[in-house]
C-alpha cells in the first residue's frame, strides 16, 4: 500500500464526503458528524492530531493539496493588451476621427474626370497623408491608453496579492502555534481561532469558548450566530469571529469551501450571462431587420436596451432596494442609509469634467458649423458655383477640424494624471508601511482635517510591561519577589494568570539575547504573563496541568464586558472561576479581598473607595493601565465565606450571577509608554492644520495622562476631556437620540474620549462628518483594530487598520493598512495624499491653459482664415504631449515636507483656486496674444510668404509651422510654471530630483524638432531656419519671464468667482451619479461625446479596481451589511442574493451600483452595450439586465432553504 510520509496515502474519507458534510448546520451537522464517528474520528481520517495537528512536511502538504485542493480561489485571467487596445479604440471621439480620416483619404483618391486638368497634379497627391497621419496618432494615442492601462492593471494585481500575502493565520503544527500564509492551509489542518478573525477555510469545531460567528456574508441574516461542538460545530469560510475562541479541524478549502463553491457559482453566472447576452443581442438584430423589412414599428426595440437582456425578472435588483440595504447593521443609530460618497476630488474632477466637456462640445460644433456655413456662402452665393463632388472632402476637412478641436477640450489626460499619479503615490507608501487598499483613500489623506486615533499600539509602543503591583495591601513600584506574596495568594494570582490569558498569549524568548522577549498575541495579557516570568515562575507548566479542553466555560473579553473569565473544575470537586479586567469594573463586583499576610477580608465600600483613591488613580495619572485579578470558588461541601456552596452544575448562562461576590487577589499597573516618534509626529499634524483626538477604552487618568505626553492636549488649555458616558448625556436629548446640533457644541473642543464603546466611536465620526459649523466641512481618518470598530472605518473618510494588531474584521473596513502600526505613518499618508491633490491641481492649470489657447485659436483661426491655424494632426500631438507625457511628468513629482505647513482644503476648497485660475488666464492671454500676432502679421514681421487664405490643397507654409511651433515652445515652458500652483517664484525648485520629468521634457522637445524639421506633409510643417527657430524659442521662453509677472498680481484682487470645482460633493455626487437615472441608455438624452469620455476616465479607475479585485482576493467578505431583502426569493437570485451584501458592502465606495451591475462590471462584456464606454462599467447596461438561472437547489436544499446557500 503506498505511504505518505509514513502514513497511508487513501484517505479515510474522501473529499465529496467532506463537501457534502459541510452542507448541513445546526442539529443536522452534529448528527452527520457523528456518523462519521465524531471530530476526533474524522481527524484520525485525514490523519492529524487534534492537539499536535499535522507534521508539516512539505511531501505531506503537497499531497492533501493534490487531494483536497488548494487555498485559493483562482484568479480571473487580466486583460490581454489585445483587449485593451481594443476597448481604447471604443471611445466615441477617435472613432469619428479614425471615420473622418478614412473618408478624407478616400476622398483624396477619388479625382472626379473632368477636373483632371484644373489642378496640379503635385498637390493633390499629398492629399492622402493627412488621413494617413491621423490614423497614425490616433493609433498611438490608443497604444499608449493600452499600454498604461496594462501597467496599471498589473499593479493591481500586485497590490492584491500584497494584501492577500499580508493575512495569516494560527495554525497548530507539530505541537506548536505557528503563523501560516491563508493560502497554505491545508485540510487536515488544526486552527486556533478568535475575536476578530476572518476564517480562511471550513471547519469544524473541536472545541470552542463562548463563540460567536457573523454569518450574514453567506446568509445574509445579520444576527451573530452561536457555534459550540455540540449545537453547530460547522464554521465557514469568509465569516466573521465576533466574540469568543476555539480550534477548528479545517475540512474544506478553496473552490470547495462554502465561499468558493459562491464564486464558482458566479463565475459560471457571469460566464452564462455573457453567452445569453450575445445572443439575445444577435436576436435584437435579427427582429430589427424584419421590423424594418415589414415598415412595422415597435417601440421595445431602443438601439439595444431591452432586446439584450434576458428576460426581465419582475423584482430585478433596483437601486432603491440597494439603498436600503447599504447601510451597517452593525452600526447602531445610522438610520439614513450610508454609502460613502465618491472620494472628495474625485466629486471636484467630475463636476469639472463635465463643465469642461460641455463647453468643448459646444464650441466644436459651433467651430464646424461656421466652417461649413463660411464655405457654402462664399462657394456658392458668392462664386455662385454649383455642388462638385471634390467639395465633399471640404466638408469633411471641416469635419476633421471639429472633432480635433473636442478631442483638444476634452482633457483626457485627468484620469490618467489621477490614477499615474495614485498609482505612484501608491507604491511608494508601501515603503512607508502604508498599504492602501483603496486608491481614493491616499488623496482623500491628503484633505484629512480630523485624526481620531486609538491609544494602545497606535500612540503607545504596544510593548506592555507590569511596572507597579497591589498585592495583600503592599503597594510595589519594583518587580515583588514570589517569596514575600502568601502562598495560597501567590499560587492563586499564577494559576489565575496563566489559565485566564488566551493560550494564544505567549511570551518567546528572543533570538537575540540582547533584546526584550517576543511578545506574541494579546499585548495585556503578554504584560501579565510577563509579570509571571518576572515572579520566577513558568506559565506554561500551570497551562499543561489545565488544557483548553478541560475548561468549563470561558466568558471572552469583548467591548461590553470589559473582562474575560474561565471557569476551571476544582481538584476536590466543585469550580472555579478567574476573572481579569479594568480594576474599577472588578473591584465592583468583588465582595472579599485578601489583607495582610494573606489574611482574607471583607471588601467594603469605603475600603472600595480607599483603594481607588490611593492605588488605582496615582497608577492611572501615571498613564498605566490598572488590571484586576480576582476568583471564586463553587464548592459541593462545606464552604468558607468566600465560597460558594453547589448542589449540581451551576447554571453558566446566568453570568451576571456567576461573575459576582468575587474574591480579589491583586491589581496591578501595566505601563505601555508613548512611542518616542509620536509626539513629533502629531505636533507636524497640529502644525498642517490636523487636529488629533484620541478615542480609547481606558480610564480618564490613564488616557489624559498619555495625551499630555504626546501632546495631543496642553496644560492650560480649554479642551474637553471626558468620558463615554459623559459625552452620551451632553449629545442625545431627552429622547436618548444623538442631535446634531448638541454633538456641534461638544466636538469641536474634544481632544480625549476615554471609557468609550464603539458606538461612541462612530458617533463621534458620523457627527464630524456631517457638521456644517465649519467653514469648509471636516474630512475625517480613523484608526481602529478591534472587530467593533469596522463601523466606524467603513464610515470614516479614510479608515486606517492596524496591520500588525488589527483583527481581519477591521482591515477589511479600512481604506489603508499601517503595516507598522505606527502613528507617524499617517503623517506620511497624509503628505502623500497632499502631494496627489497637488500633482492633479498642477497638471490641471497646465493643460487647462493649453486647452483654453488650443479651442481659441482653432475657433477664432476657423471664423476668421477658414482654416484653423493648427492642423488636427498637430493638434493631436499637441494633445498627446500635453495630455499623457505632461500627467507623467507633473504627476510623479516627490512630496516635500512644506506640504505640511499648510492647511489642509477640507471638503469645500475649489480644485482650482484663484491662484490656478490667474496662472492659467494669464498664460493663455500670453500665448494667445502670440499666436494671434503671428497668425495676422507674423508673416510681414518674419518675412514669409503668408498662409491665410491658402488653398486646400496647397502645402504647408512656413508661417503656420512658426505659429505651430511657438504654440508647443510657449507649452513646453510653460510645463515648468505648472509645477508651482501656491504661487512660489522659483518654479525650477527641485527640479533634479524628478528624473522622469526631465526626461519627458527634453525627448518631447527632440521630437518637437524631427517633427519640424521632416514633418512634412504629414504633421503639415515646413522646415524653419534658425533665425525662425530663435524666434519661437524667445516666445517660449517668454512664459517663464510672463509667469513671474503674473506672480505679482495679488491673488486677493481676484473675484471669488473664478475659482472652479467648488461646492459639496454631496450636492453633485448625486446629479452625476455616475451612469444612474442621468446617463440612462434608455433615455433619449445619450450623453455627449466629451462627457462619455470624461466618465469613461473617471470610471475606468475605479472598474479597474474592481474588476481585479472580485476574483482575485480568496475571500471576499465585507463588514456585515443588512440582512437580504427576503423578496427576491426565485430560485436563480438565491446565490446572488446571498453572495449579493458581500459585494455591496465591498464595493459601495466605489459605486452605488446593485450586484447586478457589480457582476456586470467584473464580467468582461466584450461586446459593448452601449455606443460609449472602453471599459464597461455599470451604467452602459440596461437596467433589466438580471443573472440568469444557475442551479442553487443542490446547494440550498437543506435545512435553511429560505436563506441562501
Amino acid at each position: 500500500m503506498a505511504t505518505i510520509d509514513g502514513r497511508p496515502a487513501q484517505y479515510g474519507i474522501t473529499l465529496k464526503q467532506l463537501r457534502d458534510l459541510m452542507e448541513h448546520r445546526g442539529r443536522e451537522g452534529v448528527n452527520k458528524v457523528t456518523e462519521y464517528g465524531g471530530v476526533q474520528e474524522i481527524c484520525k481520517k485525514l490523519y492529524t492530531s487534534p492537539s499536535e495537528g499535522l507534521s508539516g512536511s512539505q511531501v505531506d502538504l503537497e499531497h492533501r493539496r493534490e487531494t483536497f485542493g488548494s487555498n485559493s480561489i483562482p484568479p480571473k485571467p487580466p486583460k490581454t493588451f489585445l483587449q485593451l487596445v481594443w476597448e481604447a479604440l471604443q471611445d466615441i471621439t477617435l472613432i469619428i476621427l479614425e471615420v473622418a480620416a478614412i473618408v478624407s483619404l478616400a476622398l483624396s483618391f477619388y479625382r472626379p474626370q473632368q477636373e483632371e486638368l484644373v489642378f496640379d497634379d503635385d498637390e493633390t497627391s499629398h492629399g492622402w497623408i493627412e488621413g494617413l497621419a491621423i490614423l497614425i496618432s490616433v493609433i498611438v494615442v490608443v497604444l499608449v491608453t493600452a499600454f498604461n492601462d496594462y501597467t496599471k492593471e498589473r499593479q493591481f494585481r500586485g497590490l492584491q496579492s500584497r494584501i492577500e500575502g499580508e493575512h495569516r493565520f494560527a495554525v497548530i503544527r507539530q505541537a506548536e502555534v505557528k503563523q501560516v500564509s491563508v493560502s497554505d492551509i491545508v485540510v487536515g489542518d488544526i486552527c486556533q481561532i478568535k475575536y476578530g478573525d476572518l476564517l480562511p477555510a471550513d471547519g469544524i469545531l473541536i472545541q470552542s469558548n463562548d463563540l460567536k460567528v457573523d454569518e450574514s456574508s453567506l446568509t445574509g441574516e445579520s444576527d451573530h450566530v452561536k457555534k459550540g461542538e455540540h449545537f453547530d460545530p460547522m464554521v465557514l469560510s469568509g465569516t466573521h469571529v465576533m466574540e469568543g475562541s476555539g480550534k477548528m479541524l479545517v475540512t474544506a478549502v478553496g473552490v470547495n469551501s462554502q465561499a468558493g463553491i459562491i464564486f464558482t457559482l458566479l463565475g459560471a453566472a457571469v460566464d452564462e450571462q455573457e453567452a445569453e447576452i450575445k445572443k439575445m443581442k444577435k436576436e435584437a438584430k435579427k427582429q430589427r431587420k424584419k421590423k424594418s423589412l415589414t415598415g412595422a414599428d415597435d417601440d421595445n426595440v431602443t438601439g439595444n436596451s431591452h432586446m439584450n437582456s434576458p428576460a426581465p425578472v419582475p423584482n430585478k435588483l433596483n437601486e432603491s432596494q440597494d439603498a436600503k440595504e447599504n447601510h451597517v447593521a452593525s452600526a447602531p443609530s445610522s438610520g439614513d442609509s450610508h454609502k460613502k460618497e465618491k472620494s472628495v476630488l474625485q466629486a471636484k474632477l467630475t463636476k469639472l469634467a463635465i463643465q469642461i466637456g460641455y463647453a468643448g462640445s459646444t464650441i466644436a460644433v459651433l467651430t464646424v458649423v461656421i466652417l461649413i456655413i463660411q464655405f457654402c456662402v462664399k462657394t456658392y452665393v458668392v462664386e455662385g458655383k454649383s455642388w462638385e463632388k471634390n467639395h465633399a472632402s471640404h466638408l469633411v476637412r471641416h469635419l476633421i477640424i471639429g472633432v480635433t478641436v473636442l478631442v483638444v477640450a476634452v482633457p483626457e489626460g485627468l484620469p490618467l494624471a489621477v490614477t499615474l499619479s495614485l498609482a505612484y503615490s501608491v507604491k511608494k507608501m508601501m515603503k512607508d508601511n502604508n498599504l492602501v487598499r483603496h486608491l481614493d483613500a491616499c488623496e482623500t489623506m491628503g484633505n484629512a482635517t480630523a485624526i481620531c486615533s486609538d491609544k494602545t499600539g497606535t500612540l503607545t509602543t504596544n510593548r506592555m510591561t507590569v511596572v507597579q503591583s497591589y498585592i495583600c495591601e503592599q503597594l510595589c513600584k519594583s518587580m515583588p519577589k514570589f517569596s514575600d506574596i502568601p502562598a495560597h495568594v501567590g499560587n492563586a494570582i499564577l494559576q489565575g494568570i496563566a489559565v485566564n490569558c488566551a493560550y494564544t498569549s505567549r511570551v518567546m524568548p528572543p533570538e537575540d539575547p540582547t533584546e526584550l522577549p517576543k511578545q506574541v498575541g494579546n499585548k495585556t495579557e503578554c504584560a501579565l504573563l510577563g509579570f509571571v516570568l518576572g515572579l520566577g515562575k513558568n506559565y506554561q507548566t500551570i497551562r499543561d496541568d489545565y488544557p483548553e479542553e478541560s475548561f468549563t466555560r470561558v466568558y471572552t473579553f469583548n467591548s461590553v464586558r470589559k473582562s474575560m473569565s474561565t471557569v476551571i473544575p476544582r481538584p476536590g470537586g466543585g469550580y472555579r472561576l478567574f476573572t481579569k479586567g479594568a480594576s474599577e469594573m472588578i473591584l465592583n463586583k468583588c465582595a472579599f479581598i485578601y489583607g495582610h499576610d494573606g489574611r482574607l477580608e471583607k471588601f467594603t465600600r469605603d475600603m472600595q473607595e480607599r483603594l481607588l483613591k490611593q492605588v488605582i488613580e496615582p497608577m492611572a495619572c501615571d498613564g498605566l493601565r490598572t488590571i484586576c485579578i480576582a476568583f471564586r470558588e463553587f464548592v459541593p461541601g462545606k464552604a468558607e465565606i468566600n465560597q460558594v456552596h453547589i448542589e449540581n452544575e451551576p447554571n453558566w448562562e446566568d453570568e451576571d450571577n456567576i461573575v459576582n461576590n468575587l474574591t480579589c487577589l491583586c491589581v496591578v499597573g501595566i505601563e505601555d509608554p508613548v512611542r518616542p516618534e509620536v509626539p513629533d509626529a502629531i505636533r507636524k499634524c497640529q502644525k498642517a492644520g490636523i487636529t488629533v483626538r484620541m478615542v480609547t477604552g481606558d480610564n480618564l487618568n490613564t488616557a489624559r495622562s498619555i495625551a499630555t505626553k504626546c501632546g495631543i492636549v496642553k496644560p492650560n488649555e480649554d479642551f474637553l476631556v471626558i468620558e463615554g458616558k459623559e459625552f452620551n448625556r451632553r449629545i442625545r436629548d431627552s429622547t436618548g437620540e444623538v442631535q446634531q446640533h448638541l454633538l456641534d457644541k461638544v466636538w469641536p473642543k474634544l481632544r480625549v474620549l476615554a471609557r468609550s464603546s464603539p458606538t461612541d466611536k462612530y458617533t463621534l465620526v458620523k457627527g464630524i462628518i456631517d457638521s456644517k459649523v465649519t467653514e469648509n466641512r471636516e474630512v475625517v481618518a480613523v484608526t481602529g483594530d478591534g472587530t467593533n470598530d469596522g463601523p466606524a472605518l467603513k464610515k470614516a473618510d479614510v479608515g486606517f487598520a492596524m496591520g500588525i494588531a488589527g483583527t481581519d474584521v477591521a482591515k477589511e473596513a479600512s481604506d489603508i493598512i499601517l503595516t507598522d502600526d505606527n502613528f507617524s505613518s499617517i503623517v506620511k499618508a497624509v503628505m502623500w495624499g497632499r502631494n496627489v491633490y497637488d500633482s492633479i491641481a498642477k497638471f490641471l492649470q497646465f493643460q487647462l491653459t493649453v486647452n483654453v489657447v488650443a479651442v481659441v485659436v482653432a475657433f477664432i483661426g476657423a471664423c476668421a482664415v477658414q482654416d484653423s491655424p493648427l492642423k488636427a494632426v498637430q493638434m493631436l500631438w499637441v494633445n498627446l504631449i500635453m495630455d499623457t507625457l505632461a500627467s507623467l511628468a507633473l504627476a510623479t513629482e516627490l512630496p516635500t515636507n512644506d506640504l505640511l505647513l499648510r492647511k489642509p482644503y477640507g471638503r469645500t476648497k475649489p480644485l482650482i483656486s484663484r491662484t490656478m485660475m490667474k496662472n492659467i488666464l494669464g498664460q493663455a492671454v500670453y500665448q494667445l496674444t502670440v499666436i494671434f500676432a503671428l497668425l495676422f502679421v507674423g508673416d510681414k514681421m518674419l518675412d514669409i510668404e503668408s498662409g491665410r487664405g491658402a488653398d486646400l490643397n496647397a502645402g504647408p507654409t512656413q508661417h503656420f509651422t512658426v505659429i505651430f511651433n511657438s504654440f508647443v515652445m510657449m507649452t513646453l515652458f510653460n510645463e515648468f510654471n505648472a509645477r508651482k500652483i501656491h504661487g512660489q517664484r522659483n518654479v525650477f525648485e527641485g527640479i533634479f530630483t524628478n528624473p522622469i520629468f526631465y526626461t519627458i521634457w527634453i525627448g518631447t522637445c527632440v521630437a518637437q524638432i524631427v517633427i519640424i524639421q521632416y514633418g512634412k506633409m504629414a504633421f503639415s510643417t515646413r522646415s524653419l531656419t534658425l533665425e525662425q527657430w530663435l524666434w519661437c524659442l524667445f516666445f517660449g521662453l517668454g512664459t517663464l519671464l510672463w509667469g513671474q509677472l503674473v506672480t505679482t498680481v495679488p491673488t486677493r484682487k481676484i473675484p471669488k468667482i473664478l475659482s472652479w470645482g467648488r461646492g459639496h460633493p454631496e450636492e453633485y455626487t448625486e446629479a452625476i451619479a455616475i451612469g444612474e437615472e442621468k446617463f440612462d441608455v434608455d433615455s433619449d438624452k445619450k450623453p455627449r461625446a466629451g462627457q462619455i469620455l470624461w466618465i469613461r476616465g473617471l470610471t475606468r479607475l475605479q472598474t479597474q479596481v474592481i474588476g481585479g479585485e472580485l476574483q482575485e482576493r480568496l475571500i471576499p467578505v465585507p463588514y456585515s451589511k443588512s440582512s437580504t431583502d427576503q423578496a427576491v426569493g426565485q430560485n436563480h437570485i438565491r446565490v446572488v442574493n446571498a453572495f449579493r451584501q458581500g459585494l455591496d458592502a465591498r464595493y459601495g465606495e466605489h459605486s452605488n451600483t446593485s450586484l447586478a451591475e457589480v457582476l456586470r462590471k467584473q464580467t468582461s462584456l466584450s461586446k459593448r452595450l452601449s455606443q460609449t464606454s472602453s471599459i464597461e462599467y455599470a451604467d452602459n447596461i440596461p437596467d433589466e439586465l438580471t443573472i440568469p438561472e444557475i442551479d442553487v437547489e443542490r446547494l440550498s436544499s437543506h435545512s435553511h432553504t429560505e436563506t441562501a446557500v
